[in-house]
């Protein structure tokens, strides 16, 4: 037979070819086959090290997320595995898998033949080749030296390894598309189980992907396409007679019927990963990041990071702050929708009249209305499916509009979103500072990633008040029984201005003894106590408190003037809480914690930060509060929760039987944010909401006491279901408790009505008498005297039947002691400078015990 010139130049080339490659390939081989007996010698064959992601698990072992970047991989056993799904992968990669020592002699040939006319060296790999290239050898490289190097390997992986020791290791290694590796986590992805439940058709599914794990064939980008291929798959498996065919398609057409149509084309396995704690779950992957640094890749490693997180205390914080967070915004778009209302019809008339007047269209308010309907309906509805179509076909220039549309639509909504906040912290021994749940904000999601307990720089408003009069209490020149006064003064700050601080509906309620001030939030009294004690030691004991020890930080947040007894400084929630929690914590820094220790693939531990921690404090405390000063404050704290801002939230401290709860409530300028802090010997939690913009108001209705207030208290019931009573622990010594006049706040005589028992630092009880009542008592007398004196001067006619003055003499002391009362000596009604009215003094039986003391 002849070959025509053309045809016999190309045969020439070929064969060329073929003869170069063959003599390279058995060079290689040579090589191979030296290095093969060198290895032999030495059984020095290297281990794979497969990517695994990090499991994050909570303080009883239970799953929170993983953390994975380009690879989410489950490891499974072969043994596991339906043999429909090995069926399926030898029939759509390697027919000969079972009869060949890892190379397809034939396989080879055909690639070289390729490579010397396309230049291309894909396809007709086995499934060790590819396996021994997926491990050793960059797949991306289409070089001779790359396929050299597979096939060397695929000897060693055959002399190694069993068949099912390979495809094991095949199976969970491989990519299946959507950023899934592994038939474990392919399995969970698209068919929402384990690969142990995989159908007929479910398996021809999987391996399709392993040819393009890019998405070609993915069944959400392609679904006609990837059907197509699904059905070769079942058909060349019937063929080989490891299934029935009929079963097969029975099988598809299930698949299909069933199938999930409204999985986001674009999704993958890092954006549908089960996360049960999104907050917390990054902030410990930024903590992890820091810590490991330039040594591990905990996408990629395998670690097992052991957190402090309890998955029962965060479902109940998720869940009553969402509830909580409905009913604030249903109240605030009301009160908005009112207003709006309100508005309209006072104005709307009289505006859209004089734009028709003048010609003015600008103003005309029905035109805004229907811009303003337009507008939303374009950001809420268009914007995404313009989103989907830039990114379907390209267009830059819409993809372009509309993260502009996207950006200007999250800026409004930042002035009307109602966001709030949550952490809380472990108070006992065992869990000292443990985050147990963590909310940064709203729904987290891809545009709401801030997390607000770390970064939020917000007004706590009165709840700093604490931090302050915990100052007041370590300088003993104030007690739970100093009298402070609410009325009327102006304060002059260090540069000369003056500051005169109004009430809450700008009433004054007289006197008050300190307790019962911070209890029911008042202001002036409060800033009484910032003058005595000082800018200084106020403003040192909040930043120890807070965790603060850098100077210049100091400076920065603490301004050195008077509003900032009412809270007007920046802080975080997760500053608040650790403030807090130090107090509960008898005075003892409190450093919250997130990372216990961190575990390698193999159970070694790597990272044991708890431990570190630990031995810190232990050598260098930080005492900030003696355990005596703490206690004073808890006290007081303590009687918020029963006469104060928190008495209805936690219903007089009823939500946690036998449990005692302490804390205080704050509400900033313009009802701008609400808070609630507060601890029980378990736990301390930080609740706060408002607005990622300053502006905007919650209203009047909504406050520290009303809006927060109202979900802590069941919040803080709820964590602790089935813990043991526990009441604040009075320290053995430093601390005395005397009996005290409820108004004067000194040692009581027979004239003092009210009285209760008053826990003091040793040395700062009251040593005199009260002279209040005694004062008033003689006032009194003498008043009656005066009055007596001046009826004798009128004769006895006076006392006639008819005489109105015989009357109100019966009433001449109660008389006095209304007077009395309004100048504030006795006030029937206290109201709160924070929220709302709040009762006055009451006679407590003194055989009531609360918490070591007598609450008025």
């Amino acid at each position: 037979m002849f070959f025509t010139g053309k045809r016999k130049v190309i045969l020439i080339i070929l064969i060329t070819s073929f003869a170069l490659s063959s003599i390279l390939l058995s060079v290689g081989m040579g090589l191979a086959v030296a290095k093969t007996i060198n290895l032999k010698n030495n059984e020095e064959f290297g281990e794979e090290v497969t990517a695994l992601p990090s499991i994050l698990l909570d303080v009883e072992g239970r799953v929170i997320t993983e953390f994975f970047s380009d690879e989410k991989r489950e490891n499974v056993s072969l043994t596991d595995l339906p043999k429909n799904l090995v069926y399926a992968i030898i029939t759509r990669e390697d027919a000969s898998y079972f009869y060949h020592s890892g190379i397809s002699v034939m396989g080879t040939v055909k690639a070289i033949i390729q490579n010397v006319i396309t230049g291309s060296l894909r396809g007709a790999s086995t499934i060790t080749q590819q396996l021994a290239g997926n491990i050793y050898a960059d797949r991306t490289d289409v070089s001779v030296t790359r396929k050299l190097k597979e096939l060397w390997y695929s000897f060693q992986m055959e002399r190694q390894y069993t068949k099912g020791e390979i495809l094991e290791k095949y199976l969970n290694r491989v990519g299946f598309g959507h950023n899934t590796y592994g038939v474990e986590t392919a399995s969970e992805y698209y068919f929402n189980h384990p690969a142990s439940e995989n159908t007929i058709a479910e398996s021809a599914m999987l391996v399709i992907q392993v040819a393009n794990p890019t998405g070609r064939f993915s069944p959400y980008r392609n679904p006609e396409f990837s059907r197509d291929r699904q059905t070769f798959v079942i058909n060349e498996m019937a063929e080989n007679e490891y299934i029935d065919l009929d079963e097969g398609l029975l099988s598809m057409e299930k698949y299909w019927r069933n199938f999930d149509w409204s999985k986001d084309n674009y999704s993958s396995a890092f954006f549908e990963r089960d996360d049960q704690a999104p907050w917390f779950s990054e902030y410990i992957r930024n903590q992890l990041d820091e810590m490991l640094f330039g040594q591990k890749n905990i996408y990629r490693d395998g670690y097992v990071v052991h957190s402090t997180l309890d998955l029962d205390v965060q479902e109940a914080a998720d869940r009553i702050l969402a509830e909580g967070r409905e009913e604030w915004t249903s109240k605030y778009e009301s009160n908005l929708n009112k207003k709006v209302a309100s508005a309209n019809q006072a104005y709307t008339g009289m505006i859209d009249l004089l734009s028709l007047v003048f010609n003015i269209d600008d103003i005309r308010v029905a035109n805004k209305q229907e811009l303003k309907k337009a507008k939303d309906y374009y950001y809420t509805e268009m914007t995404p499916v313009l989103d989907i179509m830039s990114l379907m076909f390209g267009i830059e220039e819409t993809k372009y509009a509309v993260n502009l549309s996207h950006a200007k639509y999250s800026d409004q909504k930042k002035l009307s979103t109602i966001q709030t906040a949550l952490l809380t912290l472990g108070n006992l021994d065992e869990n000292e500072g443990y985050i147990t749940a963590m909310i940064g904000g709203n729904q987290y999601d891809r545009d709401n990633k801030y997390n607000r307990v770390l970064l939020g720089t917000l007004q706590p408003g009165s709840s700093f008040k604490p931090l302050y009069y915990s100052a007041a209490i370590a300088s003993r020149e104030f007690t739970a029984a100093t009298r402070l006064w609410d009325g009327p003064i102006a304060f002059t700050n260090p540069d000369g201005t003056l500051y005169t601080p109004q009430n809450y509906k700008g009433s004054w309620n007289g006197h008050f003894l300190l307790r019962r001030a911070l209890a029911t939030s008042q202001n002036v009294p409060s800033l009484q106590v910032l003058n005595g004690i000082g800018f200084v030691k106020a403003i040192d004991m909040a930043a120890a408190l807070m965790g603060i020890d850098d100077e210049e930080e100091k400076l920065a947040i603490f301004p050195r003037l008077y509003p900032l007894g009412l809270g007007i400084i920046e802080a975080s929630p997760i500053q608040m809480a650790q403030a807090y929690a130090t107090i509960s914590n008898k005075g003892r820094r409190v450093n919250p914690l997130a990372v216990r220790y961190v575990e390698d693939r193999k159970g070694n531990i790597i990272l044991n930060p708890e431990q570190e921690l630990r031995e810190e404090q232990k050598k260098n405390p930080v005492q900030v509060l003696t355990p005596q000063e703490a206690y004073i404050m808890t006290s007081i704290l303590h009687s918020t929760t029963l006469i104060g801002t928190l008495r209805v939230g936690t219903q007089w401290g009823s939500v946690t039987p036998g449990i005692d709860l302490a804390g205080k409530t704050g509400t900033t300028q313009n009802w701008s944010d609400a808070w609630t802090c507060g601890f029980s010997p378990y736990y301390t939690t930080v609740m706060w909401a408002g607005f990622d913009r300053k502006g905007s108001s919650l209203g009047v209705e909504l406050t520290g006491s009303t809006a927060t207030g109202m979900y802590w208290g069941p919040y803080m019931g709820e964590i602790h279901k089935g813990l043991a009573p526990k009441e604040f622990e009075m320290p053995e010594t430093g601390i005395v408790t005397v009996e005290v006049c409820a108004e004067s706040g000194m040692i009581p005589t027979d004239a003092c009505p009210n009285t209760y028992e008053e826990v003091f630092l040793s040395g700062t009880e009251p040593t005199d008498f009260c002279t209040y009542h005694i004062y008033t008592q003689e006032t009194k007398e003498q008043s009656v005297d005066k009055l007596l004196g001046s009826i004798d001067l009128l004769g006895d006619e006076v006392f006639a039947e008819s005489n109105p003055l015989e009357e109100s003499l019966d009433d001449v002391g109660s008389s006095l002691d209304d007077f009395a009362r309004s100048l504030g000596l006795d006030p029937e009604i206290i109201e709160s400078d924070e929220d709302r009215d709040f009762p006055g003094s009451t006679t407590t039986d003194e055989n009531t015990p609360v918490s070591g003391f007598l609450l008025d």
